[in-house]
């Protein structure tokens, strides 16, 4: 993965184009473990990646230095995926300083014997000159964890940005221009919404603190590099964390005997009309990762499930398990299901709808075995007047 990103600066990272889950995200296109070498009259090594991946490392650097010339390893982010290799890496670079946060010291402690590392603690604002170039040091914590940093190469306005602008997006070409721009782009919401959705306010103050710099190219510690894109990316991420609504409302159900996907398909169809994306999804036969990232940007989401012992569906269970933690703002939800001699689904979704804080198109639709002809009209109608809400 070793490229240019401009004079005396390298991607030297790893790609690892078989990994398909990130704990629990789903990585389809596998993943990236970007790390930067910048060269002047002092050498800094900007991230460092999963441990398994330090020889692809080492040989990356190999090619352009020698590991023991390096004087700094900037640590923007403790999480493993990014800093599992750095014992090694302190290990090989003899000389270097560990460049990291007070916290981040204090979360790297944790996972490694850091006892006999020279640390060069930095804060909001900080400077660190190689000579012709300035690195400076932006905090950012919560994005997405309480030690996470930017740092920043003013004289290549460079914006090593650790996940923030990340994707899980593996390819042997490493910049925006070169691939295809709505794979990578979809990727990046699809990376926003699973790991970035709860970190909105975050997202928000480290966007205030870099919109007076100058960034000609964002560095990701995941995915290819933006260089055509930035402002782009940037305006996303604002729009996401703002959680700017589309046109779109999402039927999201489960069913035991095809009753609630009956309902499910009634209420689609009511909601299809003009400048409304209504979208149809089976939460068991569609990858929780694909259902959070229709949700980013939905406006209406009606959830549907059949009874079973009294609750939601298994993977209906599992999908509000994981929106809980996601904290999605700014829905307008309802529900419905179908159930036989025993109810609870439906009650445990409005539940659900209330405790994410979702605005409520009441009354749920209930229907006991399967749904008459009287019933399937009040979906459709559910539908309508969810679209007419979704358009004003």
């Amino acid at each position: 993965m070793l490229r240019a990103v401009a004079e005396g600066v390298y991607c030297v990272g790893s790609v690892d184009w078989l990994m398909r889950d990130f704990h629990s995200f789903a990585t389809p296109h596998g993943v990236t473990y970007n790390s930067y070498l910048v060269l002047d009259e002092k050498i800094a090594l900007i991230d460092t990646v999963k441990a398994p991946f330090a020889k692809e490392l080492f040989s990356n650097i190999a090619d352009i230095s020698n590991a023991e010339k390096i004087d700094y390893i900037i640590v923007n982010h403790a999480e493993p995926d990014h800093a599992s290799a750095l014992p090694l890496v302190v290990q090989s670079c003899k000389k270097a300083k560990v460049v990291c946060t007070k916290k981040c010291q204090e979360i790297l402690s944790h996972y490694h014997d850091v006892s006999k590392w020279e640390f060069q603690i930095v804060k909001e604002g900080d400077t660190l000159s190689l000579g012709k170039k300035t690195l400076s040091f932006i905090e950012t914590p919560m994005l997405h964890w309480p030690e996470s940093m930017f740092t920043y190469l003013k004289e290549e306005k460079i914006l090593f940005s650790m996940d923030a602008f990340g994707q899980h997006f593996s390819s042997s070409l490493r910049f925006d221009d070169e691939v295809n721009l709505c794979d990578v782009m979809e990727e990046a919401k699809r990376y926003y919404a699973n790991v970035v959705m709860p970190y909105g306010q975050p997202v928000l103050k480290a966007l205030e603190k870099i919109k007076n710099i100058a960034i000609r190219v964002i560095a990701p510690s995941h995915g290819v590099i933006w260089r055509k894109s930035v402002a782009t990316i940037v305006s996303l991420y604002e729009e996401w964390a703002l959680f700017k609504p589309q046109s779109k409302i999402l039927v999201i159900y489960d069913t035991m005997w095809e009753s609630t996907k009956e309902m499910a398909v009634a209420i689609h169809r009511g909601a299809s009309i003009e400048k409304v994306s209504a979208h149809l999804i089976s939460v068991r036969s569609t990858n929780m990762t694909d259902i959070v990232t229709e949700i980013l940007d939905a406006q209406g989401i009606v959830f549907g499930s059949a009874n079973l012992n009294q609750r939601v569906m298994p993977f209906m269970g599992m999908l509000f398990t994981y929106l809980k933690g996601l904290k999605p703002q700014k829905k307008i939800g309802a529900a419905f299901g179908s159930y036989g001699w025993g109810r609870g689904a439906v009650e445990e979704i409005e539940e659900v709808l209330k405790d994410l804080g979702f605005e409520t198109v009441s009354p749920a639709i209930k229907s006991q075995w399967k749904p008459t002809a009287e019933i399937l009209e009040k979906c459709r109608q559910l539908g309508r007047n969810m679209a007419e809400k979704v358009k004003k």
